[in-house]
């Protein structure tokens, strides 16, 4: 599709860019945000293809923002009957208000990733090949293999962005995601490993034969390692995070404490510390939305602002939000390109891009042998987190013992309990391994799920709860 999607309206581009000016004019802020997007998923499970889809969706998104309130309109048709229908819900938001419209995001020419559709390639026939020859690899790789689910998903999103000066910006996103999941079982037992891998780009890099063969090699290692496990002990311990995807846990219980509507709303745990320790000190917390072909990164974000590198934390003091408009317009602060929506049907809001933690100068060998008793967590899966509290609850799907300075033996069910102000306050040790995810982070927030990253180096936390199942 190369069309411009405001050309796509049954009406002049003229009289769109018109009714844009009317609806959003003596508001604060507001814009039209037009989307086109294609998407495929292939799952192979259980011996077979279970699952093929491809689907397209294209509509618009029409919204005023006055003070605290938004008005917000959309539809799946760009036609001048949604259009108008959509201005005249969004317009009553502007009753009683004299606003001064915001002026427009700084425009950029820079680009983190292609324009190619990488749903086109490979096709349908050779993904769904490849899919079957993961399969037969993984049974043929060790006997005690019951279950092999491997996918495949690719998305293709074209947006425009209109503002009431008549100013567009646009962007071209594609995405891919790979993912393994293997069962294995011994007599009654049964445990489960995965792993998975994915940006902003086409499939080549995650399809070749080294890739899919490392990938589904790490689902079945971590599946075996789960399968001699012993139950994990509860209690407190110094904890050990391998580095890469455990930043889950600091984008769960740390980062969506920092994005700026829920500390404008004073619901954070982290709201009114501006400026105070927040963490140890050598703790530096970003996001960065501007690293080229990552997941979580966007050339321009959801309301037309050039994505940044925030710093939210610095040596452990509380320094920055991730803001969209407007919650940077009511704070006071400038917007940091953190306006993200999952789709035309949805309204902004301050979302993270790619979060991590910075390096140190702790080598991973340093930390693990400076722990006399306690667990090394390597990857985690499900949590909970209560933004305003700040309590988290992780659950490790590979972690264990350490035990006189060295990693022994396995463990599974171990939950990670407790804090996020608190856990940052307990970084004792930070690695010079800084690492991001391998590209798999997906980030739910009011409703809506949008791709992210995470990152951290090795860290050490001192005597932090972990819920097990022995004594």
């Amino acid at each position: 599709m190369t069309q411009r999607l405001i050309e796509q309206f049954d009406i002049s581009e003229e009289a769109v860019r018109r009714i844009v000016s009317d609806t959003v004019g003596g508001s604060d802020d507001g814009e039209l945000f037009l989307e086109y997007r294609e998407g495929e998923a292939l799952v192979f499970d259980n011996g077979r293809l279970k699952t093929a889809s491809f689907n397209t969706d294209k509509g618009f998104g029409l919204r005023a923002v006055a003070g605290e309130a938004v008005g917000y309109a959309h539809a799946n048709e760009l036609s001048q009957t949604a259009l108008l229908r959509a201005a005249d819900a969004v317009g009553a938001v502007k009753a009683g208000h004299s606003g001064t419209l915001a002026a427009a995001p700084q425009g950029t020419n820079r680009k983190l990733y292609g324009d190619a559709n990488p749903i086109a390639e490979p096709g349908f026939e050779a993904k769904a090949k490849l899919l079957q020859e993961i399969d037969a690899w993984l049974r043929g790789r060790d006997p005690r293999v019951r279950q092999v689910t491997a996918s495949l998903a690719a998305s293709w999103q074209h947006v425009e962005i209109v503002r009431a000066d008549g100013r567009i910006a646009t962007d071209v996103r594609p995405l891919v995601r790979f993912n393994v999941a293997v069962v294995v079982g011994d007599g009654d037992r049964q445990e489960t490993g995965s792993y998975g891998a994915g940006g902003r780009k086409g499939f080549g890099e995650f399809l070749a034969e080294e890739s899919w063969q490392f990938a589904a090699g790490e689902a079945l290692r971590q599946a075996l390692v789960n399968l001699e496990a012993e139950d994990a002990p509860a209690g407190t311990f110094d904890i050990v995070l391998a580095n890469g995807w455990p930043g889950v846990m600091l984008h769960e219980a740390v980062g969506h404490g920092l994005e700026g509507d829920f500390n404008r709303k004073k619901t954070s745990a982290f709201s009114g510390l501006m400026g105070s320790q927040v963490a140890a000190k050598g703790v530096t917390v970003v996001d960065d939305g501007t690293i080229s072909e990552r997941r979580g990164s966007l050339t321009i974000d959801d309301e037309g602002t050039a994505t940044n590198r925030t710093v939210l934390i610095e040596d452990g003091k509380l320094v920055g939000y991730m803001q969209d408009r407007q919650n940077a317009r009511l704070m006071g602060m400038t917007p940091t390109g953190n306006g993200r929506r999952e789709s035309f049907a949805h309204q902004p809001m301050p979302r993270m891009t790619n979060t991590y933690m910075t390096g140190g100068d702790h080598t991973p060998e340093e930390i693990i042998a400076s722990v006399k008793d306690g667990i090394y967590a390597v990857s985690f899966g499900g949590g909970q987190v209560d933004i305003t509290s700040g309590k988290f609850v992780f659950g490790c799907t590979e972690s264990y013992r350490i035990e006189n300075g060295k990693v022994t033996r396995p463990i599974k069910g171990a939950m990670l309990i407790g804090n996020g102000p608190d856990a940052m306050h307990r970084v004792s040790m930070i690695g010079n391994d800084m690492k991001l995810d391998t590209g798999i982070g997906m980030c739910g927030k009011a409703g809506q799920g949008v791709p992210v990253g995470v990152g951290q180096p090795h860290l050490r936390m001192d005597r932090m709860t972990v819920g097990g199942t022995r004594a």
